[in-house]
């Protein structure tokens, strides 16, 4: 029999959905629902738009494929880099997922990292993908304590996986020897940055400034302020935020309290976590919102 390219007939699956013929977002949303395990409310939300706006996308990506014939074949080697970017953000959005609270989706979304490792290793930003998935999901046991919600900064570091942090920064060294400088290789090291205490924010801010360049995230820019508040005072945080379009999004609200009590503005930082608690979409955000309004008082 002819040798398999693949190591792995899922990460095969991916290679196949993730058709160039569609544009980018639309592989990515089409491929989550089909293989990744993924509901359509799921992929919403990593998209940021409504679920019924997501419904439409997928309905018209499967529209274009019948209508235009589009045939899913596994792709020759040399075809494989033009369906990277999309193969990446399928399994990164997974493992995302995963990290939310769906643990089989983390460990599926880790599996496929090595495989895609195994698979194109001198792509740098496959290598700088598996390393941030390893550094993230070592601080996986540190998260909760009795279900609820830990902070980094207030986690326990003696429960994070030392081996899985070892791993996960070898990864990246090899991204950055292959001379990474993709979107994958600044996010694996900021994770790095933060597994450091103390965690040197000035880099962290430098970082993620390089990757809002990169990538025009409104997302990356609500995170660039977190650094910039830990480097120039709460201030100058809140006024990066409040330049930012994203009021559906629950982690914006959740931010601009936490920047709103730092500088006292107890009332304007209770509506904000009450509107981050109408978002929220896990049980221990809920709890931890909760105890958050409940801290700043009537």
């Amino acid at each position: 029999m002819e040798e398999r390219t693949f190591p792995d007939e899922r990460l095969e699956l991916i290679f196949t959905c993730c058709h160039p013929a569609l544009g980018l977002e639309a592989q990515v949303a089409l491929t989550l629902r089909s293989l990744g395990g993924l509901r359509t409310e799921e992929i919403a939300r990593a998209f940021l738009v409504p679920e019924e706006t997501m419904k439409r996308r997928l309905s018209r990506a499967k529209r274009k494929i019948r209508d235009a014939g589009i045939a899913f074949t596994v792709p020759a080697d040399h075809r494989l880099p033009e369906r990277l970017a999309a193969v990446l953000a399928v399994v990164y959005l997974i493992f995302n997922e995963g990290y939310g609270g769906r643990v089989d989706l983390a460990a599926e979304a880790l599996r496929l990292g090595g495989a895609l490792c195994e698979l194109m290793p001198d792509e740098p930003e496959v290598h700088a993908l598996h390393a941030l998935m390893l550094l993230n999901d070592a601080r996986r046991e540190a998260r909760f304590d009795s279900g609820e919600l830990v902070l980094l900064a207030d986690q326990d570091r003696s429960l994070w996986d030392a081996a899985k942090i070892a791993r996960g920064r070898q990864a990246l060294d090899r991204a950055f020897a292959l001379r990474g400088r993709g979107q994958y290789v600044i996010q694996a090291a900021i994770a790095s940055l933060h597994m450091d205490e103390p965690r040197d924010w000035s880099q962290i801010a430098a970082l993620y400034e390089a990757l809002v360049r990169l990538t025009g995230s409104a997302v990356v820019e609500l995170n660039r302020a977190i650094a910039v508040a830990e480097t120039d005072g709460g201030e100058a945080g809140l006024a990066l935020v409040d330049r930012l379009d994203l009021d559906d999004y629950q982690y914006f609200h959740s931010t601009r309290g936490d920047l709103l009590r730092r500088l006292g503005r107890r009332d304007e930082a209770r509506s904000e976590y009450g509107r981050a608690l109408e978002l929220a979409h896990t049980e221990p955000e809920r709890r931890f919102l909760r105890r958050r309004i409940a801290e700043l008082g009537a």
